[in-house]
């Protein structure tokens, strides 16, 4: 570790502590808002960049939790200034969010370069921001912390608990099947969501918040309490007295974002039973701090990790159980063998350290490494002729019998002519057809929705069919579960093979085995290829049209191709 740093070695330093003109306007500034010399003489500068608004439900704490990290900041002797950054609601955003994702990226980086900011807390949760936050905290390079806004409460219907998302699937998919009624329906939407925090399901926000965990760059347990619970405002006072200390250390990210740690995330993944959107947002974090981390370290570490966290959609309990159950502190005592124990983490302490003494205190939620819920990891990544860049399936929550499967394509060109598809009473499709989805990638849909999941067609609901192979461009909620085989790339938009794909080509599948093949020659697709005409761009000017022309495909983690390279940027002029 760096010796500590003197007051006038700190980066705001330069903005507030030199006897010049400009800093003369910098000051009475401050004093102009209600400050005093007292509060920023010599201290470091917080930055509490919060993803705070008042339409996201999964942040609607956080407001109230940056006045507890504000009040951390001043125990320890720093000077607290929150920042507000683009929220991100993933329930509301459209397109969808991760059209926005690099975005937060990018103003997280900005925001921090451009004020006299010294050290930063990220306050996030809800799906994209976790990365978001990251990968711009990580490409500024200051000492940064994250702080996750936890999972909401469970939700409640007759006497059940329910999961948000995952139920949402499940009992919409009953409502069309005709066996609830819209009374039930309603009662349902006014039970599954009883507390502000993010889903309470291993989807996405559960997922990121906890590689971030095991990643070293939250204080540890964080990830795992709840929202509403009082440990959560406690956990967000200390993570302001830690930020602190961290800018004397100079405990920059690039200590902590090794080789070592990503593979603990992606192994703190493979046993929670997590999100497939993990894999794109991993490997940009990773491209940020230049670790080479691809979707082949993901299958790699899938076949050594079994699934532990009996956790929805690939369980049967959620996030509040897996919190009482002893949290992610406990999941990773369990795997500790399989761990880099020698990591560093914001502590200042290895992992070893962090997790030393954590129990398990519900066996059923969080499984040992000999009674694994599932004896292989989260995801599996499938290649062949139709996906030579790779695709993603998450085997714990399919129908087993779609592991090894033969059979027909029924095509849509995009999602509104599936849509209409999939209602027909007269659709031609049974249980063992594939159904695929093309343009939704990054570029198609753009911004690659959550629309991997597509309904089983209206048909098939009243035969008790919940399930079907289905293959798209497209990403799926971390929520949701099925034998849904998932960023194909490269994406059909641009001239991938899912762009040829047929109606009654066939389609073999095999997970075992990492393969997915579309059983058409290579003269055939060689002609479809040629007869294929490009889309025409899906926005003639701003931010879409930023997007759709920099943004890497789901293999390359989505960043732009402009923010993914390592580089200094040179500090600001103070003029």
């Amino acid at each position: 570790m760096n010796p500590r740093k003197r007051p006038e070695d700190l980066r705001s330093h330069r903005w507030l502590g030199v006897a010049d003109m400009r800093s003369f306007g910098h000051r009475s500034r401050l004093r102009q808002i209600g400050y005093d010399a007292d509060d920023w003489q010599g201290k470091p500068v917080i930055g509490i960049i919060n993803t705070w608004s008042e339409i996201n439900p999964c942040h609607a704490h956080l407001r109230a939790r940056a006045e507890n990290v504000k009040r951390g900041v001043l125990q320890a002797g720093g000077f607290p200034i929150e920042l507000p950054a683009i929220s991100l609601s993933e329930t509301f955003v459209k397109p969808t969010t991760m059209m926005y994702r690099n975005f937060l990226a990018m103003e997280t980086e900005e925001l921090l370069r451009s004020h006299p900011i010294d050290g930063a807390v990220l306050m996030g949760g809800c799906d994209k921001t976790t990365p978001g936050l990251v990968m711009g905290a990580v490409s500024m390079g200051l000492p940064a912390i994250y702080i996750p806004a936890g999972p909401m409460l469970r939700g409640n219907w007759n006497g059940q608990y329910l999961g948000s998302g995952s139920d949402v699937w499940k009992y919409w998919t009953e409502k069309r099947a005709g066996n609830i009624t819209e009374d039930d329906w309603d009662e349902i939407e006014g039970g599954i969501a009883r507390s502000f925090g993010t889903c309470m399901v291993m989807g996405t926000a559960a997922t990121m918040m906890a590689i971030t965990e095991a990643l070293g760059l939250s204080l540890p347990g964080a990830s795992s309490i709840p929202a509403a619970d009082s440990n959560h405002p406690r956990m967000c006072g200390q993570t302001g007295r830690r930020i602190v200390d961290m800018v004397w250390e100079d405990l920059t990210p690039a200590k902590i974002l090794t080789p070592a740690a990503f593979d603990n995330a992606i192994k703190v993944h493979m046993a929670m039973g997590g999100s497939t959107n993990a894999i794109i947002h991993v490997v940009a974090m990773a491209r940020r701090a230049g670790v080479p981390v691809d979707m082949e370290r993901f299958d790699q570490l899938s076949r050594q990790i079994p699934v532990l966290a009996n956790v929805r959609p690939s369980g049967k309990y959620l996030m509040e159980d897996f919190f009482y159950a002893g949290g992610l502190r406990a999941l990773m005592q369990n795997l500790r063998e399989k761990l880099d124990l020698n990591c560093l983490t914001v502590t200042g302490n290895t992992v070893a350290a962090n997790i030393e003494g954590a129990k398990v205190h519900i066996p059923d939620v969080i499984h040992s490494l000999n009674d694994p819920v599932y004896a292989e990891g989260a995801t599996a990544v499938l290649k062949g002729n139709l996906a030579p860049n790779g695709c993603v399936i998450k085997p714990a929550a399919a129908d087993k019998r779609f592991l090894k499967h033969r059979g027909k394509a029924i095509a849509f060109e995009d999602y509104n002519h599936m849509m209409r598809e999939i209602e027909r009473d007269d659709l031609d499709v049974t249980p063992d057809h594939i159904l695929v989805l093309k343009n939704a990638g990054p570029k198609g849909g753009p911004g690659m929705p959550e629309w991997g999941m597509l309904p089983i067609p209206k048909r098939l609901l009243g035969q008790g069919v919940r399930d079907m192979i289905r293959i798209s461009d497209a990403r799926m909620s971390g929520t949701s579960y099925g034998a849904c085989i998932l960023h194909v790339a490269p994406e059909s938009f641009v001239g991938g093979p899912l762009a040829f794909v047929q109606t009654g080509d066939e389609i073999e599948i095999d997970v075992g085995k990492r393969s997915i093949h579309l059983h058409v020659s290579d003269t055939e697709l060689a002609r479809r290829k040629a007869a294929w005409k490009k889309p025409a761009p899906k926005y003639p000017r701003g931010y879409g049209a930023l997007f759709s022309e920099h943004i890497g495909q789901a293999d390359q983690g989505c960043d732009f191709d402009f923010l993914a390279p390592l580089g200094a940027i040179p500090e600001p002029e103070i003029h």
